[in-house]
């Protein structure tokens, strides 16, 4: 089975160098904010007490994947966790921060102090600033709201956000895990209120849970957006370590998300994908990267790899790409659109997340059944 570029499909991105480590990438548009990344972007979710504690060796990593010519690099507040990711990233920018599309999330919780999180004003405008001095920077590229806050109207959000824009700290502004419905309200929010609107959306996106196809991906090309998809390997899934009737993983990520691991659907699919990906010449990792990069929707899958083994694999199958035999084959595993059950750590509304939301009180009932 031939594993090749399909002219027509996705339009070539342009050939272009990368200011700082003397490497030439592909490079993609990041929306329409006139910055151009490459198609994997550099996540440091792992680098930190929560992954790899080593800092030295995580600056190793990124000083490899920027020598290898990823020019994008995605963390969070809350990795590390509580700035330690960021710390480690300012360390291994320092004296290379020019060519880097540097980006950054603020939403999660810092402290039992119930202020110190969510995407008020306040916190915003006060987070900002512990974020640059942990990124060793005077300004951050994207600046990206983690999570949904149903507490916080997004008139509140934008207006922060459109001043942080304004006094330079922050260049272009984003969401992440945002359903289709509120991008569109954003987006409206924005145009009605003379705000800066999000130009990018960060959803998660893997061969096993395609559901952004239906509606977040349209409506983000609709809008203009990019898309850093993240866990395009399915938390680890689709790297074929978890294997239906095998032995037991355990490590941090069993439990941190167990029902996505060991979801019998998920792993049915797993089994389904690995003959495919061998029957192509490929590892099943190879494989999800390819297609996770394959959209015309996807502007780069972030890459989240803990040690400079998993980054090495990573970047052998940067430039593998996929012929529509093998694309028709995954679509026949899992259909276009679908996710094959949730992810543990994905967004869930309030609406669907609490029983007094979605049932009428007892008392309700109640007055009905008389």
């Amino acid at each position: 089975m031939p594993v090749t570029a399909v002219p027509g499909t996705v339009p070539e991105p342009k050939s272009q160098g990368t200011e700082g480590n003397g490497a030439t990438v592909k490079t993609r548009e990041l929306g329409r904010t006139g910055i151009r990344v490459s198609p994997y972007c550099l996540g440091t979710m792992m680098f930190g007490r929560a992954g790899n504690p080593d800092h030295d060796g995580c600056v190793r990593i990124i000083h490899r994947a920027l020598d290898s010519g990823i020019n994008f690099i995605d963390t969070a507040d809350v990795y590390g966790p509580h700035g330690e990711s960021e710390d480690i990233v300012g360390k291994a920018l320092k004296g290379r921060r020019a060519g880097i599309v540097l980006a950054t999330k603020v939403n999660g919780t810092m402290s039992a102090d119930p202020n110190r999180g969510g995407s008020s004003r306040r916190w915003i405008i006060a987070e900002v600033e512990q974020s640059l001095r942990r990124l060793g920077t005077d300004h951050i590229d994207l600046y990206q709201v983690h999570h949904p806050d149903p507490h916080t109207d997004i008139e509140e959000t934008l207006s922060a956000l459109t001043d942080l824009v304004r006094s330079g700290k922050v260049r272009a502004i984003g969401s992440s895990n945002l359903p289709a419905s509120q991008i569109v309200e954003a987006q409206w929010v924005a145009d009605r209120r003379g705000l800066h609107r999000f130009r990018t959306e960060q959803p998660p996106y893997s061969i096993l849970n395609r559901g952004i196809e239906r509606e977040v991906l349209p409506v983000c090309r609709a809008y203009g957006m990019g898309v850093l998809v993240w866990s395009p390997l399915a938390m680890g899934l689709l790297t074929g370590r978890y294997r239906k009737g095998g032995p037991t993983v355990r490590n941090a990520r069993m439990k941190w998300v167990p029902r996505h691991l060991t979801d019998e659907r998920k792993l049915d699919a797993v089994e389904q994908l690995i003959p495919l990906a061998e029957e192509a010449g490929l590892s099943l990792t190879h494989l999800a990267m390819a297609f996770a990069i394959t959209h015309p929707g996807v502007t780069s899958a972030i890459i989240g790899p803990r040690t400079m083994e998993h980054l090495e694999d990573l970047l052998a199958g940067a430039a593998v790409t996929l012929d529509d035999e093998v694309l028709d084959r995954i679509d026949r595993i899992v259909a276009p659109g679908t996710d094959i059950g949730p992810i543990d750590v994905s967004y869930t509304p309030p609406s669907v997340q609490h029983p007094a939301l979605r049932r009428r009180s007892a008392d309700e009932r109640a007055a009905v059944a008389r």
